[in-house]
């Protein structure tokens, strides 16, 4: 009589064996895509650190004083060893990769100033389209990260993509342009 309890008490331990396992994958399956989801924000913000510091260490390079400025040919400049200089002068600790992809950057060149920023080279769609620091202004709405442009700029000029940075006099209001006419009060003598 023994024999037979325990056969059927142990069908009934294999199922809720079963059912725990089914119970657990399901529960390490939702941890597995909340701890993705994590790291990708982790990446995202390593990707705003390390453009903000690639982007700073390129206008210390361009604004050194008592020196000519140069165009910045290559970012390794930026972390070896600065050319200009007898001494050994770097701008950025170490050479940051872009950490979206794990590859190198993508440059944004200018004929005249040779390297003034980097980019991404991703197409994934970023989590954070709004609600970004005053720096990264120009970043929302951005629908992927090879959008997000580290470019250095002169302060307070935002361009649009697209569009051609304007001479100094064509951005002033129009009212600054025009010499204002002075009047002078009339005296009688």
């Amino acid at each position: 009589m023994n024999r037979k309890r325990l056969c059927s008490e142990s069908g009934f331990t294999f199922l809720a064996a079963l059912l725990i396992l089914l119970i657990m994958g399901i529960m390490l399956g939702m941890m597995g895509e909340t701890w993705s989801m994590i790291m990708r924000r982790d990446r995202e913000e390593e990707l705003l650190f390390r453009g903000k510091q690639i982007k700073d260490a390129i206008a210390r390079f361009n604004t050194v004083p008592n020196q000519p400025v140069a165009s910045l040919g290559d970012l390794r400049f930026l972390y070896e060893a600065d050319p200009r200089f007898l001494e050994r002068r770097r701008y950025l600790r170490k050479n940051y990769l872009d950490p979206i992809t794990g590859k190198e950057w993508q440059l944004i060149k200018d004929p005249a100033k040779g390297i003034t920023g980097v980019a991404s080279s991703s197409e994934q769609e970023p989590l954070k389209k709004f609600n970004f620091p005053l720096e990264f202004k120009d970043f929302e709405g951005k629908t992927k990260y090879k959008d997000w442009q580290f470019v250095n700029r002169p302060p307070g000029q935002v361009l649009q993509p697209g569009q051609q940075q304007q001479p100094a006099q064509q951005q002033q209001p129009a009212q600054q342009q025009q010499p204002a006419q002075q009047q002078l009060p009339r005296t009688t003598r």
